[in-house]
């Protein structure tokens, strides 16, 4: 246990959100004896004014809760499970009484890997004791100033406590974790606001918290010729012009849900939707049931912030500064993906800590290559939303715009993190020059495609994310094309990304194909940027196979899980034996 008067830490971290518990949890799992501090203004005992946006997690997020900090338990105790994404557009924006009123895309089973939804307090809370009974050293007041000396030279960290009392805490390196309050990245100019850095992003966010629902007024929970889930328990979206809202069950006792809005400004002003009444008025005139559903209850609190979204220059500085959560970026939560970012940016600082304090020779090889990785993902995360605005309302042009997402999420984006490619210093490279690639070329043309369509207010069929029966040969986009999941491929590397990577980059082949047939005719499937994309993914498939290849010819010795290959070694002496260990005596 480290002495709590010791002001000298191997890491400072600033803010005791969902990002800095996590963040702390991780280096204590992975870094024997490392000293850690966390600052944060609030106690340690949460309240409901401690709530705020983010209460759903997904696949990822629910990985590394779960997986890679040790709260499987935890969170089957306390916190809701989560059901997949399911997606809502009203059959006539007049008539919204019921879930008879609108197409769906239902989440209808379990995906393959688990998720929860989330009470933010009571996470942060419970993690935030963990990690003092594991020997961080919480402290509880608001940072003042921070002093970030070049390179590997000490950091102080200024923090007035709730007693008045100023102290100075030292730090090899400092990780930012205290949200839009952006100590670091109001101190070095790191932070990028507005519609120019974030592709056209412009939105707000109203969102309101009730409890004691009456949820049957959503749905009853009988459903026996439909789905294997729960409807209520997925994180549900309802979708219109410039809009889309969101249902998340928080509480399981309470019978508490969060309802909110991310609405383009394009479309919906500030001023109309930036008070509890506005909000509700909206509700009651575009979306009845949610209405009658939040009002079945008694509010808890409301919301609105009128611009979420920014992005950073640097995540992960040379300077052994680090910026995490909200403090680095966020976007529109459409795929509930904050806290996968957070998930991948956590791992990628607590190797290079461990690196450097270790001495490695690569360290800041490692430093720069997961700077780069987080910035660009995260910039695809934000690409994500371009024309959003434009879309969410067009259930045709969305429905097959979610599947596309989709394909990629299941295909490639699990299967990295799963497999620790992300921290794989030769893979990250060519990774981010192609998602680069992407982002300039083949999603731009295809949200342009997605753009005229919409203009043209074209019917070009409903894509249904979750079933099977839509592109050949029964592929849906729930698939994964290698066995990491039968097999425990659970160890870095032993998840062959290529093979997801391939057969992903080949059904996105034969999905944009039917989307141009559908969308454009023959003649705009034989238009010539057209069919230049589509030779363009399928060299892709070529390329990754190859990589796939040598893939498989250095990991061919490899055990898909070492800890059933010792297993299964040690079984090769087993011998039966029909008897018994004696215990009568030993009780007598």
């Amino acid at each position: 246990m480290n002495n709590t008067q010791l002001q000298e830490y191997d890491v400072v971290i600033m803010g005791a959100g969902f990002a800095g518990v996590c963040q702390a949890r991780h280096l204590l799992l992975n870094i024997p004896n490392i000293k850690i501090a966390l600052i944060d203004p609030r106690p340690e005992e949460r309240t409901e004014k401690d709530l705020k946006i983010g209460e759903s997690m997904v696949e990822i997020a629910t990985l590394f809760v779960c997986k890679e900090l040790g709260l499987y338990e935890y969170m089957i105790d306390n916190h809701p499970p989560k059901f997949g994404l399911s997606f809502h557009w009203p059959k006539d924006p007049t008539k919204t009484e019921s879930t008879d009123d609108y197409y769906h895309i239902w989440a209808n089973r379990q995906p393959p890997l688990a998720s929860f939804q989330m009470n933010r307090a009571k996470f942060e809370r419970d993690l935030l004791k963990m990690n003092k009974a594991m020997g961080a050293i919480f402290y509880q007041g608001r940072v003042v100033d921070v002093d970030l000396t070049p390179k590997d030279a000490i950091k102080t960290v200024k923090v007035k406590k709730v007693d008045g009392e100023y102290i100075e805490l030292k730090a090899k390196h400092v990780i930012d974790g205290a949200g839009r309050k952006f100590i670091i990245g109001r101190k070095t100019d790191n932070v990028l606001f507005g519609p120019d850095n974030l592709f056209g992003l412009n939105t707000g966010s109203a969102w309101v918290r009730v409890k004691g629902v009456d949820r049957t007024i959503f749905h009853d929970g009988y459903d026996p010729n439909s789905i294997t889930c729960s409807h209520y328990y997925a994180t549900n979206h309802w979708f219109g012009h410039g809009h889309w809202l969101w249902m998340i069950p928080t509480e399981k006792e309470s019978q508490e849900i969060s309802i909110g809005i991310a609405q383009h400004r394009r479309v919906i002003p500030d001023k109309e939707i930036n008070t509890k009444e506005k909000f509700y008025a909206f509700l009651k005139a575009n979306h009845n049931m949610l209405y009658r559903l939040v009002t079945s209850g008694e509010a808890v609190d409301f919301h609105y912030l009128p611009r979420p979204s920014h992005t950073s220059k640097t995540m992960f500085s040379e300077d052994n500064w680090y910026v995490l959560g909200d403090a680095a970026c966020i976007f529109d939560p459409f795929y509930s993906l904050g806290t996968t970012m957070i998930a991948f940016a956590i791992e990628g600082v607590t190797e290079i800590i461990r690196a450097k304090l270790a001495g490695e020779s690569n360290a800041e090889e490692k430093r720069s290559a997961y700077n780069q990785f987080n910035l660009t993902y995260t910039r695809f995360n934000n690409h994500l939303i371009k024309y959003h605005d434009k879309h969410l309302g067009h259930a045709s042009v969305m429905s097959w715009r979610i599947y596309q997402d989709y394909i990629w999420w299941f295909g490639v984006i699990v299967p990295m993190y799963l497999g620790k490619w992300h921290l794989d210093l030769d893979f990250i490279p060519r990774y981010v020059k192609g998602l680069e690639a992407n982002m300039n070329g083949y999603s731009e043309h295809l949200y342009q495609q997605f753009n005229e369509l919409v203009e043209r207010g074209a019917n070009i069929g409903f894509m249904d994310c979750y079933r099977g029966d839509q592109l050949v040969w029964g592929y849906n986009t729930l698939e994964h094309f290698d066995d990491f999941l039968e097999n425990t491929k659970l160890e870095p590397k032993r998840c062959n990304i290529f093979a997801s990577m391939k057969y992903t980059s080949f059904y996105n082949t034969i999905w944009y194909a039917k989307f141009l047939w559908k969308g454009f005719g023959l003649s705009g499937f034989i238009a010539p940027k057209n069919l230049y994309y589509l030779f363009q993914n399928l060299n892709n498939t070529i390329q990754i196979a190859i990589g796939e290849i040598i893939y498989k010819h250095f990991t061919k010795d490899l055990p898909a899980n070492s800890k059933i290959a010792k297993m299964r070694q040690e079984f090769t002496s087993y011998e039966y034996r029909a008897e018994l260990q004696p215990w009568i005596k030993e009780v007598a």
